[in-house]
């Protein structure tokens, strides 16, 4: 495969520079490179300037509404929007459900969802896993169970991610006790405004309450709301987790942490010098810049592979391994960088407007938020343990 662009694909990349310098907010990339909060209306907003662009669903097949890309140009938008500031998009209905549905739902449910993911009509989430069920999520016990013309669900979800602001969630369910783990698992979409669904906050190690738990009790789901057919939940589960983990590798995001981590380390001075030019931090920036060199090529293999018509599998699982420890590491960096500093926490100072001045550089006052708040990179979406299992079963044949 040829790894170089071509005169094409960097006409593109100019493209979408211009697009992202002319419609990208300017406070919300100021946001985003400052690592803070981001709200809901900011979310909204950037997902509302894509599909007006008409580029918020570039993997999708143009019939619904995608932009036929191809997987390098996916890349390069990454790429440039992650450089300029951009917002990593609500991944739940677009990167997920949106896929799902596409290959396995039926005529009318991508007709009714899939215009309401473009228009934001839907916030979606994920109700995955349970107090039980994580990484082994097979071992899930919500169950659902068939009641005339609906399905009535019963169990609990947990670490549901913007949970708080989804009116629609994704849910994986136990339909037959008796089959084997994965056999007995439905995908059903359940509207979280009704009856007998509970969303509780979780406060997470950075102060905030991103993630959820989720109870649900009685909650009725019609059977339209059944995705493909009973019982075979688990492999649309599956094809779901190989985007999400493909996109938690996250290249573009490291690519711009990296140059924050250079710019940070040429500021700050230690004995006298730039932090740069100190040999042991010097020498881990330099690791993990071969780590994202080499993981940035391997991304540009699987997406060749993509656009000849295969589907992202096993080496999903090798993107989000690289992927999420290269991030940690990036992370790790920048909240050493910024000493003690990085000691105080002011819950105010993770919000834009925030007058007061920084306490250190300005880039402290996140640091250790953001270091704390991206362990979970390595649990969720298949922990990265698991991932060496699914790579030593699929791909070494053990």
């Amino acid at each position: 495969m040829d790894l170089q662009f071509t005169p094409e694909e960097e006409a593109f990349r100019a493209e979408v520079r211009a697009f992202l310098q002319e419609h990208l907010p300017r406070d919300l990339a100021a946001k985003v490179k400052a690592g803070q909060r981001l709200t809901r209306f900011d979310q909204e907003n950037w997902h509302a300037i894509l599909n007006k662009k008409g580029w918020l669903a570039y993997h999708w097949p143009v019939q619904w509404g995608g932009t036929a890309w191809t997987p390098i140009q996916k890349f390069i938008f990454d790429d440039e929007s992650a450089r300029a500031g951009g917002p990593r998009l609500v991944p739940f209905g677009i990167s997920m459900l949106g896929p799902v549905l596409i290959r396995y739902g039926s005529e009318e449910q991508k007709k009714h969802w899939l215009p309401r993911i473009l228009d934001g009509s839907d916030w979606w989430c994920q109700g995955y896993s349970e107090p039980g069920a994580g990484s082994d999520l097979a071992s899930l016990k919500t169950t659902a169970v068939r009641q005339g013309d609906h399905y009535v669900v019963n169990g609990q979800k947990t670490w549901t991610t913007q949970g708080q602001h989804a009116n629609m969630m994704f849910c994986l369910a136990r339909t037959d006790k008796a089959a084997k783990a994965q056999s007995g698992i439905s995908f059903l979409l359940i509207d979280m405004n009704q009856p007998g669904v509970e969303v509780r906050p979780i406060r997470t190690l950075d102060g905030d309450a991103e993630v959820n738990e989720v109870f649900l009790t009685d909650v009725r789901v019609p059977l339209e709301n059944l995705v493909g057919e009973e019982n075979k939940g688990w492999t649309y589960a599956k094809y779901l987790l190989t985007y999400e983990r493909t996109g938690i590798a996250g290249v573009g995001f490291s690519v711009a942490s990296l140059e924050k981590l250079k710019l940070i380390a040429s500021r700050v001075q230690r004995n006298g010098k730039p932090l740069a030019e100190d040999p042991q931090f010097a020498t881990r920036m330099a690791q993990v810049e071969i780590d994202l060199e080499n993981m940035k090529t391997t991304n540009l293999r699987v997406l060749a592979a993509v656009q000849g018509g295969g589907v992202p599998g096993a080496e999903s699982s090798m993107l989000k391994i690289r992927g999420t420890v290269i991030r940690q590491e990036l992370l790790s960096l920048i909240r050493r960088a910024m000493g003690p500093y990085a000691l105080p926490y002011i819950e105010e100072a993770q919000h834009a407007g925030w007058g007061e001045p920084p306490v250190g550089p300005p880039e402290a006052a996140t640091a250790a938020a953001a270091y704390f708040n991206y362990r979970k990179l390595s649990i969720f979406g298949g922990s990265n343990e698991i991932q060496k299992n699914i790579i030593s079963k699929t791909i070494l044949g053990l």
